[in-house]
Order: C-alpha cells, then structure tokens, then sequence
C-alpha cells in the first residue's frame, strides 16, 4: 500500500454524548483528579471517539493536526516520512498510554511533522489540540503532563535515532523482532519484510536478504507474511553485540 494513499478513519463526534467522554477520560488521563468541573466538562466536549482499522492514518500527510490522542485498545504507530515515501517507527501508543507529539501544532518547539497509523484495529481518544492547549497554559497539572509524555516520547525517538546512526542492521532486525516477541507474547510474527522495511526506514530487498541470511543461520523460519523466532538467544547476542 502507499503510503501517501492509507485510508483515514471516520472519528465519532462525543459532544451529543458527553457522559461517555468523560468516563474514558477519567480512566486513562492521570491528571484528570486535578481538573475543576468546568475542565473537565470542557474536555470531555471536546473529545471525540475514533475507530481506525489497520494501517488507516490518523495524523500527517496532509491531514493536519489530529490532536493529543490516547489509545484505549489496539496499538498505534509513530514514524517519520520523507518525501519519497520512505519511513522509519519512532515509538509504538499501546492501549492506555497517549501521544502528545503528533499533536505538532501545541508544541510549537517540534519542527518536523510525525505520522500516526493504526498498527492493528484501534479504539482512541482525539482531544482537540486547541482546548489541549489551552487546559495546559492554565492548569499546572496538564501542563506537566504534557511536558512528561514530551520528553518520554523524545527519549524514544533519540533511541532509534541512536540504533539507525551507531547499529548495524543486524543488530536493528535482531533488536525489532525481539521488540514484537515481547509486544505480541507470540514467536509467530505476522509481519512482512515491507512492513519491516517501513518500521526501519530500509529498503525490503536489504530487509529480505537479512532475512535470509538469519534463516540460514536457524535464528528464524520465513513463511508467507510472517517470521518465526526460532533462536531468540541468539538474536538477543546479535541484538547486543
């Protein structure tokens, strides 16, 4: 699939049904104990419910600013795209946690833009940036909310800006299979050396030929959309050396 082409999901207006919002809100945002019950009626109108199926783009390509956005089932998937098409994961928003990085437009100091795919069928919370905003010049608690989930999310973008500049590609595969072994709890990862591909801001013929190469070597078996780990302690000495 393009990437440039992913279908965008349909959010749901919460405004009608505000009650719904605020239970979500109560049971994912740590700050919300903090907030007057004007904020917090505020918020809740503000937030709307939406549904994404795998791979539908919910922030960048020209979609604007989507807003702080929090997870409540399925995963999403933060990465930077060039403007070739070519991309690479920055962090993972797995159920409960947030992503205010995306949300560029209340960060003025972030100066590039972060796309958000889902990474599986999604449940989330998007709360309009504007009212984010301004809830964190007014409230000290939203406000260091934000600046956590900021410098969190930085720490992970620094870790792979790392492993792309000091790793060897070996080490980045070895390192992204056993990062979806203890994502999915599963040996079995249903994945495809394109996917891989965009995860690592490679191309998928070098995807596939290390493949290949780590098959030959029994740490894996390939088949048809997926990757089985066969010697996970030898993809962790690859992983660390």
């Amino acid at each position: 699939m393009n990437p440039l082409k992913r279908r965008r999901p349909e959010p749901m207006d919460f405004a009608t049904n505000p009650t719904i919002a605020t239970q979500s809100l109560a049971a994912t945002l740590p700050f919300w104990d903090q907030l007057s019950s004007a904020e917090r009626e505020h918020l809740a109108r503000a937030t709307r419910l939406l549904r994404a199926r795998n791979a539908e783009r919910i922030q960048g390509g020209g979609s604007g600013c989507a807003g702080v956005v929090v997870a409540l089932s399925g995963s999403l998937r933060a990465y930077m795209l060039s403007e070739g098409g070519k991309e690479i994961t920055l962090f993972r928003v797995e159920a409960g946690e947030s992503c205010v990085l995306a949300a560029s437009c209340i960060l003025p100091m972030i100066t590039f833009d972060i796309a958000l795919d889902a990474a599986d069928d999604v449940e989330a919370l998007v709360i309009d940036p504007r009212l984010f905003s301004q809830l964190a010049q007014e409230n000290t608690a939203v406000e260091a909310f934000l600046y956590r989930q900021t410098a969190q999310r930085f720490s992970d973008c620094m870790w792979v800006m790392q492993q792309v500049l000091f790793s060897s590609f070996d080490a980045r595969l070895a390192t992204f299979l056993l990062d979806e072994l203890s994502r999915t709890g599963s040996e079995h990862i249903a994945v495809t050396h394109d996917e891989i591909a965009r995860h690592l801001g490679s191309a998928r013929e070098v995807v596939s030929r290390m493949l290949k190469y780590f098959e030959r070597k029994g740490l894996v078996a390939l088949g048809r959309g997926a990757v089985d780990i066969i010697d996970r302690r030898g993809l962790l000495a690859l992983a660390t050396a």
